[in-house]
């Protein structure tokens, strides 16, 4: 039996009432092996995270189980399942991401791959967290754009990504999901985080792209209420500090009612 955790989702909404900001870290199996991952494991015990999201568009190794077992082992921050495929359910997480893929048309990443998967998610145990996913244009093709065989949204077209996330939500998923996709060129912009904030209720999560402070500054400031960061720590593991104590100055700042102008945000971003 896993051991009781709080309710991810709940957790979320929490966070959202209460104007708290997360991060994430997401970590490729196919980018790590236990040495990297036990230096970041330890570089967030110093810098604390809120959730470590685990997945990729190929996870071509084996070892994803086992990537997991020592995130456990050596941490007590939730790990969530970030899959492309249904295949890549296994190992011992609290929960998954469960993606639908709103921004494209690709009816395997809509519903296909949750049809096979239901069966194994119904016994996982892991707790099941429905998200509207939307790729976004980010200066350069990617490999979730590339495997899925979907065309990102046009990054300067904030309206259809509000209309998406909307429909996304009227649906029934309860996170949306904007993503730039690994490796992104250009983060997705403050104007269509704000537009799909404006439409819709439901947490909102954003990555691809935030390899500065000011880019996670500006997603957050935004309307994002996690933030994910990827590719840039797996490079530079240190940068984990930086995206750290910006999150954590947004969360003063917004606890003392100071806004996202000012001292707080442009303290966050000395370094």
């Amino acid at each position: 039996m896993r051991s009781p955790t709080p309710l991810l989702y709940d957790e979320l909404c929490t966070r959202q009432q209460q104007g708290r900001k997360a991060l994430a870290v997401l970590l490729d199996p196919d980018n790590l092996d236990e040495d990297s991952l036990l230096h970041l494991l330890r570089l967030s015990q110093a810098h604390p995270v809120d959730y470590f999201f685990v997945g990729g568009s190929l996870v071509l190794s084996s070892h994803q189980a086992a990537l997991i077992a020592l995130i456990k082992e050596h941490s007590t921050v939730p790990v969530l399942l970030f899959p492309s495929h249904s295949l890549h359910l296994d190992g011992p997480a609290d929960g998954v991401l469960l993606l639908s893929l709103i921004s494209g048309r690709n009816p395997d990443f809509l519903i296909g791959q949750h049809v096979v998967a239901a069966p194994r998610l119904r016994a996982s145990g892991l707790q099941l967290l429905p998200t509207g996913y939307m790729l976004v244009e980010s200066g350069r093709p990617t490999t979730a754009s590339y495997m899925s065989g979907t065309a990102p949204l046009p990054h300067n077209k904030p309206g259809i990504a509000a209309c998406t996330a909307l429909a996304g939500e009227q649906l029934g998923l309860k996170l949306m999901y904007l993503d730039g996709g690994s490796g992104a060129q250009n983060p997705v912009s403050a104007a269509m985080i704000a537009a799909v904030r404006e439409a819709v209720i439901a947490p909102i999560i954003v990555g691809g792209g935030l390899n500065t402070g000011e880019k996670v500054y500006a997603a957050l400031a935004a309307g994002a209420d996690v933030v994910v960061v990827g590719n840039h720590i797996e490079a530079e593991p240190e940068f984990l500090a930086e995206a750290v104590s910006v999150v954590a100055s947004f969360n003063t700042a917004a606890t003392a009612g100071a806004g996202t102008q000012g001292p707080a945000s442009e303290a966050a971003f000395a370094s």
